[in-house]
Order: structure tokens, then sequence, then C-alpha cells
């Protein structure tokens, strides 16, 4: 599949979660089940068995969704996710409209490869106030993870990915960063802790490998605003590698947790070569955690 038929795709995928769908959350139930039956219905289509993990908040059904290549959680994984639910007030577009059809088209690509242990999550409930509480559902997701020794090599968190500008300025940064990085937010970020330094350079030099869209990378303590701002945080609290891919949101970004955050500002072409430089990526990781596939739910 081509990076124009990708990009139809992805187009496809924002504009129903943003403008079919629109808000989405504990207090639009009916649209964050939408979306939910959304999802489990592309990855049905794909070949995939699907699997949830549920709860509830405040009398509503949340859930986590998932696929995977392989049943067994003890064998070396790579997880990639992205946060389906969108801030109250914002149709969520890009935050996080994109990611979760970058995520779909992820697993779309990879359903008939065979020899590699992957899984896909559709996280709920990323959004506040629920970030970094325990109704957060990669929060639940990873101590499940954690709690029952499952072995994930790496952790790619799909956060806000499909605004580009070439203008100069268009690119902003906290603290002194702006000083070390480029000026043009023409570029796809990808951010780590201190810990997960080595698997990000792996990572992103398989991604440059796989593509030449623009791609810049950092490593930081936490406390760097901005570092810790999506699913991937969950991993790092219980001791996993994770990266987090954005175009970085709000220092790009000018309509992030708006109403304005439309499917009409998802720049789709971009994007498109984005997934295709993290399927060659991915390709690249999971030749080295290849293990029989077994197209069913995970235990």
């Amino acid at each position: 599949m081509n990076a124009e038929e990708i990009s139809q795709r992805l187009a496809r995928h924002v504009y129903y979660l943003a403008r079919e769908i629109g808000e989405r959350n504990i207090w639009k139930p009916a649209a964050l089940q939408a979306v939910a039956d959304y999802i489990r219905k592309q990855w049905a289509d794909q070949g995939y068995v699907v699997y949830e993990q549920a709860y509830e908040v405040g009398g509503v059904r949340c859930a986590n969704l998932e696929v995977a290549t392989s049943t067994d959680c003890s064998a070396p994984m790579i997880l990639i996710g992205a946060h389906y639910d969108s801030v109250r007030g914002s149709p969520g577009g890009n935050d996080n409209g994109s990611g979760v059809a970058v995520l779909l088209e992820l697993s779309r690509l990879f359903a008939e490869t065979s020899g590699s242990h992957v899984r896909y999550v559709a996280f709920v409930n990323e959004e506040p106030p629920f970030f970094a509480t325990a109704l957060q559902g990669s929060e639940l997701y990873a101590g499940r993870a954690r709690r029952d020794g499952w072995s994930i090599e790496l952790m790619i968190a799909l956060e806000t990915l499909g605004y580009y500008s070439s203008e100069s300025g268009s690119q902003a940064y906290p603290s002194v960063l702006r000083l070390f990085y480029p000026g043009r937010g023409d570029f796809v970020a990808m951010v780590s802790n201190l810990r997960s330094l080595s698997k990000l350079r792996r990572f992103v030099k398989a991604f440059r490998e796989s593509t030449n869209f623009p791609v810049e990378y950092l490593a930081s303590p936490p406390i760097l605003a901005g570092v810790s701002w999506s699913d991937h945080r969950a991993f790092w609290q219980q001791g996993y590698p994770a990266i987090m891919v954005t175009d970085t949101a709000p220092y790009r970004y000018p309509y992030y947790h708006t109403a304005l955050d439309t499917a009409e500002r998802v720049c789709c072409t971009e994007l498109a070569d984005v997934t295709l430089g993290l399927a060659g990526a991915i390709k690249r990781l999971s030749e080295r955690v290849a293990r029989p596939v077994f197209r069913s739910a995970p235990q």
C-alpha cells in the first residue's frame, strides 16, 4: 500500500472520529461507546479478535481495547497504543484522532505479517481529569502487565501526530530546548525518559532507515513539561521502556485542547509518511522479538 492510499485511509478514520462522532469522553458516553465500537469493527475486519479491559467511571462503562499477534505474554513484545477519548469541549481531530488512525493503519499493515509479536491497544480516559490517576486506562493496563509479568520490549504511545508546518517559528519548545532543535514544525518527535534512551535511539535509527521524513528525538527526566504527557507515562511508572511519538502537541499545534481541533486540520499526507516510517521501524524491531503468530485474544 502506497502513501496516497494510506493518507486516504487515515483521513477517513480521522473524519469519522472527529466529525461523525466528535467529542468523546465519559460526559459524552454515547460518543465514547461509538468510537470504541468503530475501533472494534476495524480490528475485526482486519482479522483480529478484540479483547477488552472494562471498568466503570461514574457509572459509565469504559474499556481499553486490544488486539495481538500472540497469546504468549511472557515472550518479548512491542506494544503500540493510542488513547481514543478527547478532552471536554473538543472533537479531538488531532488529539487524538490522528493517533488512533495511525494505530488502526499500523495494525492493518501488520495483519498478515507472520513471525512478529506486536500488541495494539486503544486506551480510554487519558485526558484530564483522569491523566496520572488510577482511572486512566493506561494506568490500569500497565499495572496489569506488571502484575502478570508481561515482557514488554518497548511501548510506543501515538499522541497528537497530525500537524506539520514548514513556516519559520512554527515550532516552540519548553525551556532552553529551542537552542538545540529546529524552529519549523515539519518533523515528528520521539521522546523518552533517560531509562529508555537506548531503546529510543534504536527506534529512531530504524525509523530513519525506513523513511526520509524528518525526525527529532529527546530523552529527558519526566519533570520537563510535556515529556510525560501521554500513556507512555504509565509504563515508565511500571519500569517498562516506553517512548512517545508526537507532533509535540501544544508546542506546535495552535488548536490543542480546543473546539477548533477538527478533522480538517490534520495533515494526512505527512501523517501517511510518518505511518509508513513507523511501520518500517516496528518491522525491524519486531524481527528481533519474533514469535509464532496466533490470531486470538490475549490471556
